[in-house]
């Protein structure tokens, strides 16, 4: 890294802008600002000293929750990239990786390579990737030998704070999880389209806040897994939405951050403004936005992996 991206991070560190408004992550009894910055985007497209910069500005103003994954979960280089940026700051930030692999020897491997990459010697979030998916069989993923054990083994050395599950689809999945498994954390797809198809936000949501599972959003806008066919580029969330996408997201019960993908300083501010401007749904936006949702759930489909 240059001798100028160097100063830049010191000095961001001694520099920074009020926090943004934060709420606790369920029983960890961690407080999140309730805007994470997703990496996916930034990772791929792009290079080293602008994503640093777009990281360091967004620290700047407020943002402690960086998600991050391996280069073939569909996160280009964006593990490399924030490995220039942690090391300066990685007291303060609160550092999420996933793994998106369903034997647990191999799972605790790529999370050792993940730090590596980070340059830290531990996580304080790790992610079961991606629970829906074909690849993640829950019978591997859940037994003696697969994800969940290696990563429960990871947190027994160090390697990190807590274990979650991510995922896009099958809910049940996670639901059957939860009635077995100690479960720090989920982060799930929600938005107003989504709702209709998968409804995370119904059907696995409600039992994991009565337990308090620490509770993070994802696909706010809508989108497509990673890596992204070209034939769901369409699923994204209308630009006159995205307000209220951003408000509806932070209005589920037990909700403690919406973690988006960004890669322009434009993205960042608009979002940071949604996050300092966020305002509860009220029940009449609720209502009206079910229709909305309704039609783009039809539109959008099954976008994001198999319902069961």
């Amino acid at each position: 890294m240059s001798r100028i991206l160097r100063h830049s991070l010191r000095r961001f560190v001694h520099d920074r802008a009020p926090g943004l408004p934060g709420r606790r992550l369920g029983k960890t009894g961690i407080d999140l600002p309730i805007l994470g910055f997703g990496t996916g985007a930034s990772g791929q497209r792009l290079a080293l000293q602008e994503a640093v910069r777009l990281y360091e500005t967004a620290f700047q103003q407020g943002i402690t929750y960086f998600d991050t994954a391996p280069e073939f979960a569909g996160y280009g280089k964006a593990q490399e990239q924030l490995g220039h940026f942690l090391p300066h700051v990685r007291s303060q930030i609160f550092l999420v990786t996933k793994c998106f692999e369903p034997d647990g020897e191999r799972a605790l491997r790529l999370l050792e390579r993940s730090l590596r990459e980070l340059r830290t010697d531990y996580a304080d979030l790790v992610f079961v990737h991606s629970v829906g998916d074909d690849k993640m069989d829950p019978r591997v993923v859940f037994g003696k030998s697969g994800t969940y054990a290696g990563l429960m083994k990871a947190k027994s050395l160090g390697l990190t704070r807590l274990v979650g599950l991510s995922g896009h689809s099958r809910p049940a999945r996670f639901v059957e999880a939860m009635r077995h498994l100690e479960i720090d954390v989920l982060l799930n797809a929600v938005n107003f389209a989504d709702r209709h198809t998968y409804n995370f936000e119904e059907q696995v949501w409600p039992a994991a806040a009565r337990a308090d599972i620490g509770l993070i959003a994802m696909k706010v806008y809508g989108g497509a897994q990673h890596p992204a066919p070209a034939s769901l580029s369409h699923c994204r969330m209308p630009a006159a939405y995205l307000d209220i996408a951003f408000r509806y997201a932070l209005s589920q019960p037990g909700v403690a951050c919406a973690v988006i993908g960004m890669a322009t300083p434009r993205e960042l501010a608009d979002n940071l403004r949604r996050a300092r401007s966020f305002v509860p749904l009220s029940f009449a936006e609720a209502r009206r936005l079910r229709d909305v949702g309704s039609s783009l759930a039809e539109e959008w489909s099954d976008h994001l992996g198999p319902i069961v």
